[in-house]
């Protein structure tokens, strides 16, 4: 490929698990353009920042990749590596996702030193999330248990467990694996008693809209399967205006040419739901994203998220 250019300087936050995904898309374009010189510019964004505080009540998802943005804008990076549950459903004019890397674990984990699983934890022990979609699932199932906020990078949010903070805490299966700890995970929640957010487990290489030659470069890194089931799952979060805001999830799997795509909208304290799953071509995403609204639609979700708004306010 003729343009491929000699320098490339991927912009990255400083957590661990971040400068991980950094390197390893670093390491796919050392592999693919050896001639290139590839960088890591690593950054700290304001969702680093703020820790006292639920994402939700300062500004949600965009938190974390608006500085490598920034970046990108002033040209000291080409790109950013962003988990892609951190990405914004509607990125701002003049960016453009180039890549959908291929999904790892997209479930959620139990890690506890006490117990085995959710089942098993005592009434009133404290499970740290971060997330409201958690928060919902857990609450719906568990209503003895005491559910607390849970911010800083994944290192963080475990000393804070080691530390006896918590009982336990609910994590993504894919950052722990990611930094080699998966011996941390005590139990997986299947997708059956909680529903992953859109994107889980995937990561996203986001760049200028106007590198169209960067885009080209990028483009064996996109991983066709993943891509269509995010962008299917990435539609119904957009539908209800997908942020951290609200509970919400969305998972779509593959098989054979065929996507099995499930969603549901909650209230935080797990005591309203609507839920919905379709399935159709994998290629047609999109419409699947739709008709999946439409059927949350029909349960009454907006109503569901209008009560969520007034008890997250």
């Amino acid at each position: 490929m003729n343009s491929v250019p000699s320098k490339l300087i991927i912009a990255s936050r400083e957590s661990r698990l971040a400068m991980w995904q950094a390197e390893h898309v670093r390491d796919r374009l050392k592999a693919l353009y050896p001639s290139c010189d590839v960088q890591i510019l690593g950054m700290t964004t304001r969702g680093d920042q703020i820790l006292d505080r639920a994402l939700s009540k300062v500004g949600g998802k965009g938190l974390f990749v608006k500085e490598l943005e920034v970046a990108m804008e002033e040209g000291r990076a080409d790109l950013a590596v962003h988990s892609l549950k951190d990405v914004p459903m509607e990125l701002p004019e003049g960016f453009a996702l180039a890549a959908i890397l291929e999904r790892e674990d997209p479930r959620d984990a139990f890690v506890s030193n006490q117990y085995a699983s959710l089942a098993e934890l005592p009434h009133g022990a404290v499970v740290g999330t971060s997330s409201l979609r958690r928060q919902a699932l857990i609450s719906a199932r568990f209503p003895h248990l005491v559910i607390k906020p849970l911010r800083g990078n994944l290192d963080t949010r475990l000393r804070k467990l080691d530390e006896g903070e918590y009982a336990a805490i609910i994590l993504a299966a894919a950052g722990l694996k990611r930094l080699g700890l998966p011996q941390r995970i005590k139990a997986f929640l299947e997708a059956e008693e909680s529903l992953p957010a859109a994107g889980q487990g995937a990561m996203a290489i986001e760049i200028r809209s106007d590198r169209a030659e960067l885009m080209q470069v990028l483009a064996p890194l996109n991983h066709l399967e993943t891509a269509q089931a995010v962008h299917a799952e990435r539609t119904v979060s957009l539908a209800f205006g997908g942020s951290c805001q609200i509970p919400l999830a969305a998972f779509a799997q593959q098989d054979q040419g065929q996507m099995r795509l499930r969603a549901m909208v909650a209230t935080p304290d797990g005591q309203r739901f609507a839920r919905a799953e379709v399935e159709g071509a994998a290629s047609a995403g999109k419409e699947l994203g739709l008709q999946v609204v439409e059927a949350l639609r029909a349960q009454d979700a907006d109503g569901i998220l209008a009560q969520c708004k007034e008890q997250t306010a």
